[in-house]
């Protein structure tokens, strides 16, 4: 490997290339968030890992690098922090790492390169995978994207980035970022947004313009309904029959033909609705007016909604086994509570009830008295105009009515 600029270590270059993006019209608004967080070399990275906040760099990876690929390194790790990635998207990595880090770089180094502009300030390293087929897309979508195609062809290299980078370009800190207490990931989260909009008001006060990609960041695009939608028909799946048309892979490598499983109908769906006060009617009604619409598509057996604040106040089954048929719900549903705000006895409530649930949807601002809880089920997090809020398990989406 060609050695770039051996009149500089690791350290200082990595230290000049930051001074240089913090000084360019273009980043200034980007300053604070340059700021957050550890940075320093390791001989043991492969590449580059971030846990979200904090950075490293390995020093033989910088050493090969020109200062436009090191200013697109830097900026390709502080744009895991800018996204939020490593708490926002646990789930993803739980299901597949590989296609998880994948996902989030694609998203990541699309931003990048828009900001640039093709001025050629900031250059990606090789293996920064960009495919402009996700354009537009978050981590999940383009997860869902991706994680199909593995299923669909499991012989072929994942690490697609559409001809434009093999794959991955730095490693992500995944377990670190979980270790994070609450309240750190609350206070990291916090601690990003503000130094994102105080950039972005100092970059309009100097003229610069401001960033492209903080603006974006700082006015999120995603579509809660759509998001949920993709929750529910992505993790609600049955396999009430099966086929032998479709051979189950499981046991294809063992020499026998097996079918595999169908989904026509999901099991039972929890829905958890916060009564403390936060959830007004008009909320309440728009929420379950979506669930009403979504569950349309995907059939489960039965939905049952438990209403609590410190404790479950109230738990109501249609379909299944109750005489309320599901399209009742948004008629017939009588919330109770108004106490206080703990979750934890949501999943509590589950595991003394024995309540064998596919998926649980949490409805909440996010203002909590005590912990996430501990699940045992996927669980979608639906943050009622609280965009600070990090949970600590399950997957998140933000619904601003």
């Amino acid at each position: 490997m060609f050695m770039m600029n051996q009149s500089l270590n690791a350290e200082q270059r990595i230290d000049k290339a930051v001074i240089a993006i913090m000084g360019h019209d273009k980043y200034i608004a980007l300053n604070g968030v340059l700021m957050i967080g550890d940075r320093s070399v390791d001989e043991d990275v492969p590449t580059a890992c971030t846990n979200g906040r904090d950075e490293l760099y390995g020093r033989a990876f910088v050493d090969g690098l020109t200062d436009p690929e090191l200013r697109g390194l830097i900026m390709h790790e502080n744009g895991h922090k800018m996204n939020r990635d490593l708490t926002t998207w646990p789930e993803l990595f739980r299901l597949d790492p590989e296609i998880a880090n994948i996902a989030c770089d694609h998203v990541n180094n699309l931003r990048i390169l828009k900001e640039d502009a093709g001025e050629g300030f900031i250059k990606l390293p090789e293996g920064g995978c960009y495919d402009p087929r996700f354009e537009g897309m978050n981590p999940n979508e383009v997860f869902r994207v991706l994680y199909q195609e593995k299923q669909d062809n499991p012989d072929q290299d994942n690490q697609e980035g559409g001809g434009q980078g093999d794959g991955g370009l730095d490693t992500h800190d995944w377990e670190g970022a979980q270790a994070l207490s609450e309240e750190e990931e609350i206070a990291l989260s916090n601690e990003i947004e503000d130094a994102m909009r105080q950039g972005a008001l100092a970059a309009s006060k100097v003229g610069s313009g401001g960033s492209k990609m903080l603006n974006e960041l700082l006015a999120p695009q995603v579509d809660w309904r759509a998001a949920l939608r993709e929750f529910l028909t992505t993790t609600c799946s049955g396999k009430d029959y099966s086929t032998w048309a479709r051979p189950n892979r499981r046991y294809m490598s063992s020499g026998y033909y097996m079918p595999s499983g169908i989904s026509e109908k999901a099991g039972e769906l929890i829905l958890a609705i916060d009564t403390s006060g936060s959830i007004g009617a008009s909320e309440l009604s728009v929420f379950l007016s979506e669930i009403r619409s979504i569950v349309d598509n995907i059939n489960p057996e039965s939905i049952r909604i438990l209403y609590w604040d410190t404790k479950v106040c109230g738990d109501e089954l249609y379909g299944g086994t109750s005489p309320t048929p599901m399209n009742a719900l948004t008629k017939s549903t009588k919330p109770a509570g108004g106490g206080g705000t703990m979750v934890e006895c949501v999943p509590s409530y589950i595991q003394e009830k024995q309540l064998n649930a596919q998926a649980v949807i949490v409805l909440t601002d996010g203002y909590l008295g005590g912990s996430w809880g501990t699940w045992t089920h996927p669980v979608l997090w639906c943050l009622l105009n609280n965009r600070h809020a990090v949970p600590s398990v399950g997957s998140k989406v933000n619904v601003d009515i």
